[in-house]
């Protein structure tokens, strides 16, 4: 691929972007709960605990309810994952994480749409995915596009 001034010039923005993203306030915020969450011995032990009934579960799910523990399992893994979710250190992770894909998701739209408003943007978010519709949004006709 020969480089034109052209392509040059869309890395260069490209990089400024990424730049602008990382110093964002919303990126600060994400790197402070990301360190926040990997101190936080309480919520590390909770993790450590998830991971290893992760494990249990998997198992049991190989066989589903015919696994002699199935409801044992199911129900210590329900308990622990609404444990997990209500820490503080993971739910401020779990927010400034969501906060982050959605500005990208965001900035992905914006650009793919300056494009051409046919590209589709697999954001996993409908607010995004149904910004044009015109050639079809890929959410099996939820948005009405047709």
């Amino acid at each position: 691929m020969i480089a034109t001034s052209d392509l040059l010039e869309v890395i260069e923005n490209s990089n400024m972007l990424a730049t602008y993203i990382s110093q964002s306030e919303i990126a600060n915020k994400y790197r402070q709960a990301k360190e926040s969450l990997a101190h936080n011995l309480e919520a590390q032990q909770l993790i450590a605990r998830f991971s290893k009934m992760k494990e249990e579960y998997d198992e049991v799910q190989r066989f589903g309810k015919y696994h002699p523990n199935f409801t044992e399992i199911s129900t210590k893994m329900r308990h622990l994952k609404r444990e997990l979710d209500l820490n503080e250190a993971v739910a401020a992770f779990k927010q400034s994480e969501a906060d982050l894909e959605s500005l990208l998701n965001e900035v992905s739209a914006i650009i793919a749409g300056a494009v051409s408003p046919f590209i589709k943007v697999p954001t996993g978010n409908p607010f995004f995915d149904n910004r044009s519709c015109e050639g079809g949004c890929g959410s099996g006709g939820a948005c009405n596009c047709g």
